[in-house]
């Protein structure tokens, strides 16, 4: 992996806007930043990553193996009702094990991954229920790629896997006549990433409606209605299930008279609990970290402490050799994992350091494509900026 100096297209901020990619520079308050062609906030195109062959095939290998084992450790935590350790209460444990068990299809999720010494993919944690970056990771890399590496190829097959995915799952849900869309409309980027998947549906035969979630209402009796009185029958939702399963309307979910995406049984793989849930079954695995939900396993030694629930880095504390970096927030409640230290691959450059994430996007079971998040510091956070990716045989 290499961090290779880019000439920025002009007018590079039209370009991502002509394809809905609005928010190409929002600052860490989500607020839009005055940019050129040579100034980038959180979208860059100064730089990019370059991989070889190699390194490709074995982020593809990582992904493919840890989706089957990720799948494991759901049967196993359905089989053996151990859903408290993951601090999910008994009732939605039942209605996670229905979902599972009637196999409710999923869409897609992204693993976040390291390379250890030796080149070898670890996984840091899986965003299984609201992935983000989409938009970037599908079209935004690739029309860049298309533009300035014309030559060489990209890891990213998402738009054509996405809409093939949801005519599978147009197939599954014969019935329903509309697939609704929500997230929370004062989120510019998680409003861009719907609509970027509501086009993705249009094109695979459905039709779609857009709205606010505070605008989804409920008859008493489970079923969920949009402004306009329809009955939602299938909903998208760019909205972590652990707010959903803490609501007002908990119990009106339980009464399972609607079907979502992600599924309920996603709430399973969402969790940081199941990081030593997987150690425990597959200990020593090769792309996995030792991670344990027990604070007295790396006492003295270096490690990361997770909440269950958290988003963007918030609550991480990391013990590294050279001293604790803790990130605050508002999660923790929920209780914390352990994972052993492996740090981000490292870069230097006349801007400082620069510290390296990789995503692998899933979708229906599948790797489908990278992305490239790098940070002047080693918690990935919402401050971290999107990189674009290409790959040689070299």
């Amino acid at each position: 992996m290499q961090r290779t100096r880019q000439i920025p297209r002009r007018g590079w901020p039209a370009r991502l806007e002509s394809i809905g990619f609005h928010f190409h520079s929002l600052d860490e308050h989500d607020v839009p930043q005055p940019v050129d062609d040579h100034t980038f906030v959180y979208w860059r195109e100064d730089v990019a990553y370059r991989f070889s062959e190699q390194e490709v095939e074995r982020v593809y290998a990582a992904a493919l193996e840890l989706n089957q084992r990720c799948l494991d450790a759901v049967e196993h935590v359905v089989t053996k009702r151990d859903f408290a350790r993951l601090g999910i209460s008994a009732p939605m444990g039942e209605w996670i094990t229905r979902s599972w068990e009637r196999d409710d299809p999923t869409l897609y999720g992204r693993f976040d991954f390291t390379f250890d010494a030796l080149g070898v993919p670890k996984m840091f944690e899986y965003n299984a229920d609201t992935p983000t970056s989409i938009i970037e990771a599908s079209l935004a890399q690739w029309f860049w790629k298309e533009d300035v590496r014309p030559e060489a190829d990209q890891f990213n097959s998402l738009h054509e896997a996405l809409i093939e995915r949801w005519r599978l799952l147009r197939e599954h849900y014969r019935h329903v006549e509309m697939l609704h869309f929500a997230c929370m409309f004062d989120s510019q980027e998680d409003v861009c990433n719907v609509e970027y998947l509501m086009d993705t549906a249009v094109q695979a035969g459905w039709s779609v409606k857009l709205l606010a979630m505070p605008d989804i209402g409920n008859d008493g009796c489970g079923q969920f209605i949009d402004l306009e009185g329809r009955v939602i029958e299938l909903m998208f939702k760019l909205y972590p299930w652990e707010w959903m399963a803490n609501s007002d309307y908990a119990a009106e979910l339980l009464k399972d008279r609607c079907a979502w995406v992600e599924p309920p049984w996603k709430m399973i793989l969402s969790n940081k609990g199941i990081l030593p849930i997987l150690w425990e079954l597959f200990p020593g695995h090769p792309n996995l970290l030792e991670t344990t939900f027990d604070p007295a396993r790396f006492a003295g030694v270096p490690h990361a402490k997770k909440p269950l629930l958290s988003r963007e880095g918030a609550n991480v504390t990391l013990t590294t050799p050279d001293g604790v970096i803790e990130r605050g927030g508002q999660y923790g409640e929920e209780g914390f994992v352990y994972q052993a230290y492996m740090p981000c691959p490292r870069f230097w450059t006349p801007e400082g350091e620069r510290f390296v994430t990789l995503g692998a996007w899933i979708v229906d079971d599948a790797p489908a494509g990278m992305c490239v998040r790098e940070q002047s510091a080693l918690i990935a956070s919402n401050t971290s900026w999107f990189v674009p990716h290409f790959f040689t045989a070299e």
